[in-house]
């Protein structure tokens, strides 16, 4: 993940706040380099997405262990069920919800 200004077009990503592990994809993405912005941190981030992200759907912005915290908005949202590297796609298949973390279902 690269720290720049932001370029004059649109982001293609968008994360709360400078320290959150993940952030929410503004369109459909496509693999390769992308670039987004914080609401609150650093003026932009380019990352190397590994597969494509649907508009609305989370991408790793930092390597997330196992059983490590997911943060969004700053705070804790879900735990990694797997090893997720930066530029994955998160969802259902790597990450279970932090509210829910003692459910069986």
């Amino acid at each position: 993940m690269e720290h720049a200004a932001m370029a004059s077009s649109a982001p293609d990503f968008l994360a709360h706040q400078d320290g959150d592990s993940v952030a929410v994809a503004v369109r459909d993405l496509s693999a390769g380099a992308v670039e987004g912005g914080y609401l609150h941190g650093p003026e932009s981030v380019t990352v190397q997405l590994r597969g494509d992200v649907p508009l609305g759907h989370k991408l790793a912005l930092v390597d997330i262990t196992e059983g490590a915290d997911v943060v969004e908005y700053g705070v804790r949202v879900g735990i990694a069920t797997r090893d997720i590297c930066v530029g994955e796609y998160v969802h259902v298949h790597n990450v279970r919800s932090a509210r829910w973390q003692n459910s069986v279902a």
